[in-house]
């Protein structure tokens, strides 16, 4: 990974006021950063949906049960995810550090993923050189669909905005059979290789294993439907998250209002961190408590690219706060209903396709 040097400029004095006026909101109002009783509730509510429909799934009396409660397990989990194992990475989901890292841990071994790599890579390359390709983990090395002007541009990517969408499909199956498993070689579809510990190898083979184990083996020898119906389950389920986790993430890095930074030969960034932060995510419905409540926050991902360390259970109290903030430096906030920022990401797939180099566009705010 390639670190980089910032600069400071009008975010520097925008991102010291921020920090300020939540260090005043949180003081006056005798509450933490961390998750308070609405996220115990939802601790409790998301594990218990997920021991919930696993125990109905395991004991389906039809296929058609079968094949709703087994995708009912899979959104479930996929909302633990968002709303408990993201803020459990940064250590805000509860005050305790143990507990933190238990439910980190829960959450992600149990979907058959590595916690140690997910976390590390996400903390300290993602959050910190956003968009910066050879230095953000999250920047795609895909030869099938050319996402940074550095790629090289082929003729078939004029049609990747068509054909991406069925990609996406694949996104979490690939995650759990070859993302990790090929790192295991010093392997990755990432901009940037990643080296695992051994015990951290050993956890991953483990739990995919037992990943398997309790999502095909065991319902294929309980239940009457047969393998066949329980893969076609599998692969089902893995369509659905795939299509939600892409649909809910992709679009806030890849769109056409957003940057794709370069630093110099020196690993110079013309520009302050929390101005990275601005230029390279799109909120959408930032307000929208039902989005708050299911994406755990993730709809609002400037706001929690520049405040890892506030749980999102308080994104909607502090928001008002953000955007005058913002206003008062002249830091664009790009934030839009979801219709507009899905709309952008596709034009984004497209323009990438088709031109070497193709500018992000100059957001203006519209009213929704």
């Amino acid at each position: 990974m390639n670190k980089l040097k910032f600069h400071a400029d009008n975010g520097t004095a925008f991102y010291k006021e921020l920090k300020q006026r939540l260090d005043e909101y949180f003081t006056a109002n005798g509450i933490a950063r961390e998750g308070n009783a609405v996220m115990r509730f939802k601790i409790f509510l998301y594990f218990g949906l997920d021991i919930l429909f696993y125990g109905l799934m395991i004991n389906s009396r039809t296929p058609s049960e079968f094949y709703l409660f087994y995708l009912l397990l899979g959104l479930s989990i996929l909302l633990t995810a968002f709303n408990i194992s993201h803020d459990a990475a940064h250590g805000v989901a509860v005050k305790s550090k143990f507990w933190n890292k238990l439910l980190f841990q829960l959450s992600f071994q149990l979907q058959g993923n590595n916690a140690y790599v997910w976390g590390k890579n996400h903390n300290e390359s993602h959050h910190l050189y956003t968009n910066i390709e050879g230095s953000d983990i999250d920047v795609l090395n895909n030869p099938a669909v050319r996402m940074t002007d550095t790629q090289p541009l082929k003729w078939f990517h004029r049609f990747q905005y068509l054909y991406t969408p069925f990609l996406y499909l694949l996104y979490s199956l690939n995650w759990f059979l070859f993302r990790e498993t090929l790192m295991i070689f010093n392997y990755s579809s990432r901009t940037i290789q990643i080296r695992i510990p051994r015990n951290e190898i050993i956890k991953l083979i483990f739990f995919k294993l037992f990943y398997i184990g309790y999502m095909i083996v065991l319902p294929a020898l309980l239940l009457p439907f047969g393998w066949g119906t329980v893969l076609l389950a599998f692969l089902l389920n893995h369509f659905m998250v795939s299509a939600i986790f892409v649909g809910v993430l992709g679009v806030s890095h890849l769109s056409d209002y957003v940057h794709h930074p370069k630093p110099d030969a020196n690993g110079n960034l013309f520009m302050s961190w929390p101005m990275l932060q601005m230029l390279t995510s799109v909120d959408y419905n930032s307000g929208s408590v039902f989005f708050n409540w299911t994406l755990g926050g993730f709809n609002a991902h400037a706001l929690h690219h520049l405040l890892p360390n506030i749980s999102h259970v308080h994104y909607l109290k502090i928001l008002p706060l953000f955007r005058e903030v913002c206003n008062k430096h002249g830091i664009v906030y790009m934030e839009m209903p979801y219709h507009r920022a899905l709309a952008s990401h596709f034009r984004f797939l497209k323009k990438m396709g088709k031109s070497a180099a193709p500018q992000p566009l100059a957001f203006e705010r519209q009213a929704y």
